[in-house]
């Protein structure tokens, strides 16, 4: 070859790798971006159901049966979750993953600020709480799909050996959209409780308006997936991509189903029932509860990518494995530092939770569901066997009001609830194959055909 020709075929070779990179960090910015979002407008009716739903939607009940009934509408959408994670998923496993998300911004955008327009139990009675969560149960629809569409699109642009550290931009995300939300009603909850309750709760669920804009231009911008991209035009998709995963993968979906049990569960835990409990139980002010929540969401956020790195190091299956015995462990002395109400004890609990407990587990996660199916199944697999999963843990802050509340103060009960849901994941983590050398590629890779 001739120095002119090598020459060339080094700048051709040059521009590809720069494209890709290019390619690859408008993928991850928007992952993380369109999942911040969606799941802002996800976790703000957490909040809200903690702090001003019951007495504004179920108002003829006491303190804690309205508390209840609002974490009950919470966890609605967790039922159908699953059925989002199946209709979303059959559409990105056969039309494609990047068009998918874009359905699912539009449906959670809008169900979110629709929810900011509703009349309250005081204006139109009863009708009040079926539109709550009727809109819920849209928001649930949208939410079963987002993770895991946005973490296979990552993983299939990912490169090998770096899939764990990409993925995790995912869960990022998430935890961006988990303070933004916060901060939020941190914000709004300075506000006279006057003006709370008539006006400035609706404020945080209006923006989600805006937000659809912002989702829809960051995320027409993403590529689709190289490996459904390769598919589709090898007509390698299946038709019906459910049942496919079901009787190819059986045991991987029953994983995936136990491995979301018990981060779901601490999700809600600490970023709401936490709230419910400094507050109504403890008697502290809003601001220390939601500040602990601010203070455990950036710490994750900083640690989402170093434990997602290490994964690809030393594999999803230990990290997972550490991330739920640690949580089981640290359930006693958490209640034992916030009954102190003390700020600082009640932060350092919560920071110490969810960075060694919580945080490696979901650092981890987008990789290893995109792990346990082959590319023709894997947004059904993905987001059909979490979502299930989702849905089982979903009314975790009602179980965990009802421990706490109805038996007065024992608190202890929650705390071995959270072991219980510990354990729970812990066998689905312990059964579960290693897959950070797999090639996301295959279609139906061994390893993760049914035993």
């Amino acid at each position: 070859m001739s120095a002119g020709a090598e020459g060339r075929s080094g700048l051709a070779a040059e521009a590809k790798a720069v494209g890709e990179g290019s390619t690859l960090r408008r993928v991850v910015f928007g992952a993380l971006v369109g999942t911040a979002l969606e799941w802002y407008d996800f976790f703000i009716y957490g909040t809200a159901a903690a702090l001003v739903f019951g007495q504004l939607f179920f108002p003829g009940f006491s303190d804690v049966a309205g508390t209840m009934a609002a974490f009950a509408t919470f966890g609605v959408a967790f039922l159908v979750r699953p059925l989002g994670g199946f209709i979303f998923g059959h559409m990105g496993d056969r039309i494609g993953r990047r068009e998918t998300l874009i359905v699912t911004t539009l449906l959670m955008g809008l169900s979110t600020g629709l929810i900011g327009l509703l009349p309250t139990y005081e204006a139109i009675g009863v009708w009040a709480p079926v539109l709550l969560t009727l809109l819920r149960m849209c928001q649930g629809l949208g939410a079963g799909a987002e993770f895991g569409g946005a973490s296979t699109l990552l993983a299939e642009h990912a490169p090998q050996g770096r899939r764990g550290f990409y993925c995790s931009f995912s869960q990022m995300g998430v935890q961006v959209g988990l303070v933004s939300g916060t901060l939020m009603f941190l914000l709004v909850g300075l506000l006279p409780d006057e003006q709370l309750f008539s006006w400035g709760w609706r404020v945080p669920f209006l923006l989600g308006f805006v937000l659809i804009a912002v989702a829809l231009y960051v995320r027409l911008r993403v590529e689709e997936s190289p490996v459904f991209r390769r598919m589709e035009s090898a007509r390698q998709t299946v038709r019906m991509p459910v049942l496919e995963a079901l009787r190819r993968y059986p045991r991987n979906f029953l994983i995936g189903i136990g491995a979301h049990i018990c981060d779901t569960a601490l999700a809600y835990f600490y970023a709401t029932y936490t709230v419910s409990y400094l507050t109504g139980q403890l008697g502290l002010s809003r601001s220390v509860a939601l500040g602990g929540v601010v203070l455990y969401g950036i710490v994750v956020i900083l640690l989402q990518p170093v434990y997602g790195a290490l994964s690809d190091r030393i594999g999803r299956r230990p990290i997972n494995i550490f991330s739920v015995v640690f949580s089981a462990a640290f359930a006693f002395p958490f209640f034992m530092l916030i009954n102190t109400g003390v700020p600082a004890l009640i932060w350092l609990a919560l920071i110490v939770a969810t960075a060694l407990g919580w945080a490696p587990m979901i650092a981890v996660q987008g990789a290893f569901y995109s792990e346990l199916f082959g590319a023709r199944v894997r947004y059904t697999g993905f987001a059909a066997s979490r979502e299930l999963g989702a849905a089982l843990a979903g009314f975790t802050p009602l179980i965990f009001a009802a421990l706490v509340g109805i038996t007065g103060d024992a608190w202890w009960l929650a705390a071995g609830f959270m072991i219980l849901l510990a354990l729970i994941s812990f066998v689905a983590f312990y059964f579960a194959a290693e897959g950070k050398d797999l090639d996301i590629a295959e279609l139906d890779p061994v390893h993760g055909r049914s035993a």
